[in-house]
């Protein structure tokens, strides 16, 4: 099976200090995969090098030392980001912007067909629920809504890579519901999605896999049953097992 991400001795150390002789190294030899067509969970605790990871496969960042590669090809080839959606927790929409507008203009971005970007953006309001607020500005939105508009914009291109950060932050039943529809919907399509989250429920409800950060590393790469076990009463918490990988660093 071909890989929708791959990291290949990843290294990536921010700049600190005057003329940047200093430095904060964030990601430490990462190396590991996300298999297309999976639904791939992304967790570690907060500064754990989630962030820098997605960063560097959306061209955000460029690796200090090692090998990205996106879709089959070098994260640095931006052709590719064409076939990516991304979704972040916290939005920065113009909020002057109506919902049908923020649509439009990201769907243009992500190089969607002048033709097909109203279809595409009434068809995604309408499934998200937010079919009725299509004119307003989003200035007006709860932070659920503008919750609920992200998704829709990570959507518009029909991605083959779904990036979700944090996504039910703020989502009511509903929403979260929603987000689980589309989940299923990607794994149906043989999309691959990668879930980054800090709500356990949702990685043991939705992936097929999952790597867990630490302090830079990889500390578990691997599917669910192999770090907690088999449904049934010796099934140990993913809380727990997150504790021990978590404090120290390895293999649980």
């Amino acid at each position: 099976m071909t890989n929708a991400a791959t990291f290949e001795g990843v290294e990536k150390t921010y700049k600190t200090g005057l003329l940047g002789r200093g430095g904060v190294p964030a990601v430490r030899g990462v190396s590991l995969d996300v298999p297309a067509g999976s639904v791939f969970g992304l967790l570690g605790p907060n500064r754990a090098g989630k962030t820098t990871l997605v960063k560097l496969l959306l061209s955000l960042a460029g690796p200090t030392a090692g090998r990205v590669t996106r879709l089959g090809e070098p994260a640095r080839h931006r052709d590719t980001l064409a076939r990516v959606g991304y979704m972040h927790e916290n939005h920065a929409f113009p909020r002057y912007l109506s919902a049908r507008e923020v649509l439009h203009f990201y769907g243009g971005l992500a190089g969607v067909p002048s033709g097909e970007l109203t279809g595409r953006a009434e068809k995604l309001l309408e499934r998200v629920g937010l079919a009725d607020r299509g004119r307003e500005p989003i200035e007006r939105f709860s932070k659920g809504m503008v919750q609920r508009l992200g998704l829709a914009q990570a959507l518009m291109n029909d991605p083959d890579l779904l990036i979700l950060d944090e996504p039910t932050e703020g989502l009511d039943l509903t929403g979260r519901q929603l987000l689980r529809e589309v989940v299923a919907e990607s794994r149906a399509a043989k999309k691959t999605v990668l879930l980054v989250s800090h709500v356990l429920g949702e990685v043991e409800e939705l992936c097929d896999e999952l790597a867990v950060v630490v302090a830079g590393k990889v500390a578990y790469r691997g599917n669910l049953n192999a770090l907690i076990g088999p449904a049934g009463p010796q099934r140990r918490p993913l809380e727990a097992a997150l504790r021990k990988l978590y404090t120290e660093g390895g293999q649980p």
